[in-house]
């Protein structure tokens, strides 16, 4: 059975990677399963997820929110926990079983920190991936932020560079001075063109002796 494809969005929350992975969906010829962090999170039972929960609670070992101060600016930090952690492990095994069956995928994420690359680049390393920097400048992503319901405030603004630093893309799209059509499509024509040493392939080269 031929392995399906991925194409694997990462940007901070409210940048739009939700509006393209539904774009996606509707102008890539394949079906393509739609695969959130959300999804998972949602999922947590409600005494893992946390609000400032202190060391040795559930809430601190699933989802844990807190506020922290960043340069002067109270912001929402967000820190997976030790069963965070497996559930994410969980996840990233799951899409990759999925696409071994032969499904395409879209994944929908925040990379925060390097282990989370560090972890990608291991479970997905030999499949068709495809990377997209999913970018937005940071007034657009609070004004986004602040409309949306059941928003911390400041959550994007926690993680807005982090998601990027440890990253390398197979290309990157702004969704604040373009449309989700024309994203999707430059999404689209970077899957069908990625070069041989795709950004996955790269990432994998570079974490290969990592033991984290």
């Amino acid at each position: 059975m031929k392995d399906g494809s991925i194409i694997l969005l990462n940007g901070s929350s409210s940048s739009g990677k939700t509006t393209l992975s539904l774009m996606l969906q509707q102008l890539l010829r394949d079906p393509y399963q739609h695969v959130a962090l959300d999804q998972f999170r949602d999922g947590l039972p409600g005494r893992y997820r946390g609000f400032n929960s202190p060391e040795g609670t559930t809430g601190f070992d699933g989802l844990n929110i807190s506020p922290v101060d960043l340069n002067g600016e109270s912001v929402t930090a967000v820190r997976f926990g030790v069963h965070g952690e497996k559930l994410l492990k969980g996840m990233r095994r799951a899409i990759a079983t999925i696409v071994s069956n032969g499904l395409n995928v879209i994944i929908d994420d925040l990379l925060f920190e390097e282990s989370f690359v560090i972890d990608y680049a291991r479970v997905l390393a030999e499949f068709d991936v495809c990377i997209v920097g999913v970018r937005c400048p940071l007034d657009v992503v609070r004004q986004r932020e602040s409309e949306r319901p059941g928003r911390f405030p400041g959550t994007a603004t926690w993680h807005f560079d982090k998601v990027h630093e440890h990253m390398i893309y197979d290309v990157e799209v702004n969704t604040a001075s373009n449309s989700p059509r024309d994203c999707a499509l430059t999404v689209m024509n970077a899957s069908e063109n990625k070069p041989t040493m795709s950004a996955i392939r790269q990432l994998a080269a570079r974490y290969r002796s990592t033991n984290d």
